[in-house]
């Protein structure tokens, strides 16, 4: 596994390796030892949800405040989307800086976005199945969202019309008046 910084240095794109022959191909989706060595980042995931979503769902921009902000990796399983992390701390020198990755599930890469970003994809093909393994528990008290179209963040996102937003999603509140971290 090897890391390649963004422009949000913290966030990682994550290149593992595939193995591929007549049968189908194999890959690690995830090795504490590699992780660690590739990022410098000694964290213990303690839960992986699955998302399923159809061409031009938009999830996002989700986080959880301290005391119980999430380290999220994000392995798309099947199909493609276009994966966001926003930089929410208000002491960066990147605050509300976002990157944006195309994530492909037959490619062997991940994004790690870390605790005091936000995180959200759109998804590009008719189908996707989205892996996040999370270092911190889902506290519904703690459980925030970004508005996905924030003049202030400015996130380009590569939308062929409206986007399919949940009704919480559709209600998230822009920067200004969202809960931010230090």
């Amino acid at each position: 596994m090897r890391a390649e910084p963004t422009d949000l240095p913290e966030v990682l794109v994550l290149r593992g390796e595939s193995y591929a022959d007549d049968r189908g191909s194999l890959r690690e989706s995830f090795n504490r030892r590699d992780f660690a060595a590739a990022t410098g980042n000694e964290v213990e995931f303690v839960q992986d949800n699955l998302s399923h979503s159809r061409r031009g769902v938009l999830r996002g921009v989700h986080y959880q405040v301290a005391p119980y902000a999430q380290g999220k990796l994000v392995t798309v399983v099947h199909g493609a989307v276009w994966d966001v992390a926003v930089d929410l701390r208000r002491s960066s020198p990147r605050f509300r800086k976002w990157v944006g990755v195309e994530l492909v599930a037959e490619e062997p890469r991940q994004l790690w976005v870390p605790p005091g970003f936000g995180h959200g994809f759109l998804t590009l093909s008719d189908t996707a199945d989205v892996l996040y393994k999370i270092t911190s528990y889902h506290q519904p008290e703690a459980e925030r969202s970004l508005r996905w179209d924030d003049p202030e963040v400015g996130i380009e996102w590569p939308l062929e019309g409206p986007p399919i937003l949940s009704a919480k999603d559709a209600a998230a509140t822009g920067l200004r008046e969202s809960e931010l971290f230090a």
